[in-house]
């Protein structure tokens, strides 16, 4: 490891409190896993293993001496601040009880936050302490236009250079060769689900209970991940398709989750929603899929296009983009123009060799395309409106895009029922499955309760 943390207070005896009920910061997971450390010299380590484009350390929080390594990595994605919170859980339970990693015979290594920057663009204007609405959320919304999402490596003939933070994560890999990786993320609204580079036998009913037990619905069939083999409701594993994917945008990379498959390691990537949707979870039949489908792809089209005629091609009155703000810009145009090409492979889904559960074909599933369609114009529009500052550029376009967010926002809460999952249950599930899975990807027998 390139660097080390410097010392930090210790905690007082007993006192393991973490932001557990709360999203941190960059700056909080750092301080709080420095203090961890301190605590627990002889059984915790921080180190730094690169640095991000803006030359933010990129902290490994480290557990056990054990034979055999587990990796987990968190912060992927600048919207999904949840992997953080759970990766700081684990080690408290680790610093709790040790005797877990012994019963693994693994150290267990915990990247705190792989996009640092990104994560930093999203909290600007801090995780709020209190409630959480949908509106809110996506009032100070950030995701990574896809280049920019460091589990995805360049591929092909490409010209463009891996990020630092990529090659940070893989050069990693390559020096634990870990039997497990564990990937963190946390989507909007809908429900859980857990994709594996294999199957793992146990796994899916591991998680089945897991899921029943924390009241988050599975998702049966999850859109973005349509070229996943459908072991079961909420389970996808790997097809024999090659490691390398290209996205909606025509961008060809390498997964970081497919990676480390040379050295054996079995990636396992776990969902957690924010706002839960009990509805992504009905396993009711549909008449007429195809309809369906029409339906909501109709609605992502309709909607990319109200959101364009605000803004047009030309800048009027509001001027270039502040640089500080092209990351904003550059995103939510990338996702109006891939619109199309997502409602094209919606429609030209095969499920036959897939598992045969073919898009909305369920009720759950019409759900989770509907959601989906109406998540990929209100991300948009809601980095669009940020684009114009504070007070507005060009106050007409961000009377229309306030309108656009405010309503659509409310719309996920009213029409779908998204029910605030505490960021306790969120970070609950992320945990309780590493523990389980790692025992049942071990060999040490059934998974840890």
């Amino acid at each position: 490891m390139a660097a080390t943390a410097g010392p930090a207070p210790a905690l007082p005896p007993g006192d393991l409190t973490t932001t557990a009920g709360l999203y941190p910061t960059v700056d909080e997971l750092a301080r709080h896993a420095e203090r961890l450390v301190a605590a627990h010299p002889g059984l915790l380590r921080l180190g730094a293993v690169g640095t991000s484009r803006a030359g933010r350390p990129l902290w490994l929080l480290s557990a056990g001496r054990g034979r055999r390594h587990v990796l987990t990595v968190a912060g992927a994605h600048s919207n999904e601040p949840v992997g953080g919170a759970s990766a700081l859980r684990l080690a408290e339970r680790f610093a709790l009880d040790p005797a877990l990693l012994d019963a693994l015979d693994c150290t267990w290594h915990l990247l705190l936050c792989l996009d640092p920057d990104g994560m930093a663009l999203s909290e600007r204007h801090g995780w709020p302490r209190g409630g959480w609405r949908v509106e809110r959320y996506y009032r100070h919304f950030y995701r990574q236009q896809f280049t920019r999402q460091p589990e995805s490596r360049p591929a092909g003939q490409r010209a463009r250079a891996p990020l630092p933070e990529s090659d940070a994560l893989v050069d990693l890999l390559d020096e634990l060769r870990p039997a497990v990786q564990f990937s963190l993320h946390g989507i909007e609204a809908g429900g859980t689900f857990l994709q594996l580079t294999r199957t793992v036998p146990g796994a899916a009913r591991t998680f089945h209970e897991l899921a029943a037990n924390l009241r988050i619905p599975l998702e049966h069939r999850p859109f973005d991940c349509l070229d996943w083999f459908v072991e079961g409701p909420g389970i996808l594993v790997l097809s024999g398709a090659a490691p390398g994917e290209r996205d909606v945008s025509g961008y060809l990379s390498e997964l970081t989750w497919t990676y480390p498959m040379r050295h054996g390691t079995v990636s396992a990537v776990i969902e957690a929603p924010m706002w839960a949707v009990d509805a992504v979870g009905d396993p009711r039949r549909t008449a007429e899929p195809e309809v369906q489908i029409a339906r909501v792809g109709r609605t992502l089209l309709e909607r990319g296009e109200q959101v364009e005629a605000v803004l047009g091609p030309d800048p009027g009155p509001r001027g270039p983009v502040p640089a500080a703000l092209l990351p904003y810009d550059a995103a939510a145009r990338e996702l109006l123009g891939v619109g199309p090409a997502i409602v094209h492979t919606w429609k030209s889904y095969l499920a036959d060799d897939l598992g045969g559960i073919g898009l909305a074909t369920t009720v759950g599933n019409s759900v989770s395309l509907d959601i989906a369609a109406r998540r990929v114009p209100l991300r948009a529009a809601a980095m669009l409106r940020q684009t114009l500052g504070e007070p507005p550029a060009d106050p007409v376009a961000a009377d229309a895009l306030d309108d656009l967010v405010r309503r659509w926002s409310r719309e996920l809460e009213t029409s779908f029922g998204a029910r605030w999952l505490p960021v306790r249950r969120q970070t609950a599930l992320h945990v309780h499955a590493m523990l389980r899975l790692a025992r049942l990807l071990l060999g040490t027998g059934k998974g840890a309760r």
